[in-house]
């Protein structure tokens, strides 16, 4: 549960979340309303319960460049990427969205992660001149208009009455969730990979949606990558999942998945959508077919394909946004 209480929830209506985002409104009263706000461009998502990271000194691009996924030599400042940190085994243990102000590249993490992630940069700085530092305390991150943001914490009251209206977490997540982009440690496990998540590659270029690049060379759990990648088909993909509305419920993350019987897999973040209803992601072994009913809990569940189990360059292929 995150430390860090957010001082937009003492606006109108504001109602606190739960879990690991407690700290931050869930909704101001409508999160129907507040979803299509957000379609419509306006209005932002307090996100300030997010952890933050900074990494600072000359050596900061090369740096991250051999230890992340992704392609940070020549990284342009104010351009907005995705990284993820690997295990040796190649299973992600961290996933960072951030940009280069010329200085620092300055990056959100789930909330309470920052911590182990600076321990894990610092760790590995070896004679390399960089700096890693917790800012939690000091950044704070929004979304709006389709994009992440961080501002200094001091000024998030400032920047709400500029950008309201407010609009809850519920409202966030339902069109993340439409948009198939999932969400460490809620969408996925201990044994998740980049290729079975949709993070690797983009073939249409759209900034900052590819999070693993094939080409950069050696990083920490390259090997796995590469390989699941070169022959295809990972062990199980990211899926949408539509779930039946006559029931008012949302199953809980991690709720077991099961076709024909059998268990098939888990369901991650849950939300209910303005327009499509009840919607999920879930992680689904790669053999079970496209199309095939599912279960969760009782709940029948249809999928909606995101990452394709028969390709090499595993893309969701209706990322928006």
């Amino acid at each position: 549960m995150s430390a860090l209480v957010s001082p937009l929830l003492s606006l109108d209506g504001a109602v606190a979340g739960d879990g690991p985002d407690a700290g931050v409104a869930a909704h101001y009263g409508s999160f129907h309303t507040e979803q299509r706000t957000l379609v419509a461009g306006d209005g932002f998502v307090d996100l300030s319960h997010r952890g933050v990271v900074r990494v600072s000194g000359p050596d900061r691009l090369a740096y991250l460049h051999s230890l992340t996924t992704q392609r940070f030599e020549g990284l342009e400042p104010g351009r907005s990427v995705w990284a993820l940190v690997l295990s040796p085994q190649g299973h992600v243990e961290h996933a960072l969205h951030g940009s280069d102000d010329g200085e620092a590249f300055t990056a959100h993490v789930e909330p309470g992660a920052a911590p182990s992630l600076v321990e894990l940069l610092d760790r590995m700085r070896f004679m390399m001149r960089v700096e890693v530092a917790d800012v939690t305390d000091e950044v704070a991150t929004v979304w709006r208009r389709g994009a992440y943001s961080l501002l200094p914490r001091a000024e998030l009251a400032t920047f709400a009455h500029a950008a309201g209206p407010a609009c809850g977490l519920w409202a966030h997540e339902a069109l993340r969730i439409e948009r198939g982009e999932p969400r460490l440690g809620l969408d996925t496990d201990a044994r998740s990979i980049p290729n079975e998540m949709g993070w690797v590659g983009d073939p249409e270029g759209r900034e900052g949606h590819s999070a693993v690049h094939l080409d950069k060379g050696c990083y920490r759990g390259q090997e796995t990558v590469a390989r699941v990648h070169t022959l295809g088909r990972p062990p199980r993909r990211l899926t949408l999942l539509h779930l039946d509305g006559s029931e008012n419920r949302l199953p809980e993350p991690g709720t077991p998945l099961t076709y024909d019987g059998r268990a098939c897999g888990f369901l991650g973040s849950a939300a209910r959508h303005h327009e499509l209803g009840p919607v999920a992601l879930g992680l689904v072994k790669r053999n079970v077919p496209v199309d095939a009913p599912l279960d969760a809990a009782g709940m029948p569940v249809a999928q909606e394909v995101l990452v394709d189990p028969d390709v090499g360059m595993h893309v969701r292929p209706n990322l928006k946004g």
